[in-house]
């Protein structure tokens, strides 16, 4: 047997106290039957940990998860610590040192589940969106002062065409060869007029794919619309998080949705996370659906060189969403976290 990988896990605030514990039952079990180990160390830092003692982390926290092949995350969140402050003085400050350009996040309305668009079914929403994550509109850069604030998006060409190849290498690979970029160069005369070019020269080495770029809120709209024309979409930091978001909610919940941040080269841990936060409204209650935080799990195996237990555990969500049996409250049902974690670990071969 292998040695085993080690993984730093980060529940973090609210409802990530919850979903973690079950992505970790659900993707241990999946690895350790396939002979892939996993040794995780777990750390207490978060809101909570900043009440303690100022900081969202510890002082050397980044010199610390250095070490890891992964990272776990749960949730970054309290009504207590304003939001700039949980996610600049933790989430971007891992994303950023460990350079993880590279923000996964797929799209996609499994079999029993009911989304919100009329008439739509699993055919026709199955996306996958690559979101810059390391530079653009989230570059930290500018200021605030006494008459108004000044806030700098930062584009480099080579950001943008690292990213862009990425999204163009992932759209090769999958069946329907589609790519839309998300842009709005006819406002941003300058960082999205840069981002139109690269991506242009970056899609001539790649004449398998049918590309098209789209000003970021007719995307939106397409996503509602006519989400089967959509395939890989590639965008900003900014415009990546907002459709991101929009995504999950056609897919039916934003319990489902799982998140990698990926350092590609390996040169450093990645990191992976559901796209939810802290959900403080029902953290303690035993409710939330884990599904977001076991799926980002597989996607970690599947980084970490494990496809066939990440397809497990994709498998295994397919099947007890299709059943319908089991259902937590935020896709219309009565089911605790705990029986969805059993449901899922249920189905693992």
């Amino acid at each position: 047997m292998s040695a085993p990988r080690r993984i730093a896990v980060i529940p973090g605030d609210g409802i990530g106290h919850e979903v973690i514990p079950a992505g970790l039952a659900v993707l241990t079990r999946a690895a350790e039957s396939g002979g892939f180990p996993l040794a995780f160390e777990h750390f207490d830092w978060g809101c909570e940990h900043y009440r303690r003692t100022g900081r969202m982390m510890a002082a050397d926290a980044l010199d610390r998860l250095a070490d890891f092949d992964a990272i776990y995350l749960g949730a970054i969140g309290a009504p207590d610590v304003p939001d700039h402050v949980s996610i600049w003085e933790m989430v971007l400050p891992i994303r950023q040192r460990f350079d993880q350009y590279v923000n996964l996040r797929p799209m996609k309305l499994l079999p029993g589940v009911t989304g919100p668009l009329a008439g739509r079914g699993p055919a026709d929403v199955d996306m996958i969106c690559v979101r810059e994550n390391s530079e653009g509109e989230y570059s930290g850069i500018g200021c605030l002062d006494a008459d108004g604030a000044r806030e700098e998006a930062i584009f480099t060409r080579r950001g943008i065409e690292r990213i862009v190849r990425y999204a163009f290498e992932l759209a090769a690979r999958r069946p329907r060869r589609l790519l839309a970029s998300a842009t709005k160069s006819n406002a941003l005369r300058h960082s999205m007029v840069l981002w139109d070019e690269v991506v242009e020269q970056v899609a001539r080495d790649f004449p398998q794919v049918s590309w098209r770029k789209y000003h970021v809120d007719a995307l939106a709209a397409r996503m509602v619309t006519a989400p089967q024309g959509l395939d890989v979409i590639v965008g900003s930091n900014l415009f990546g998080d907002i459709l991101t978001d929009l995504g999950a909610a056609i897919s039916g919940s934003l319990g489902l949705a799982p998140g990698a941040n990926l350092n590609p080269e390996r040169l450093h841990p990645s990191m992976f996370e559901p796209i939810h936060g802290s959900a403080p409204d029902i953290a303690g209650q035993g409710i939330a659906n884990p599904i977001g935080a076991v799926w980002a799990g597989a996607l970690m195996l599947d980084h970490l060189g494990a496809p066939e237990a990440a397809r497990r555990i994709e498998h295994a969500i397919a099947a007890v969403l299709a059943d319908g049996d089991v259902r937590t409250p935020d896709l219309g049902g009565h089911a605790t976290t705990a029986d969805m974690t059993r449901a899922l670990a249920a189905r693992l071969p």
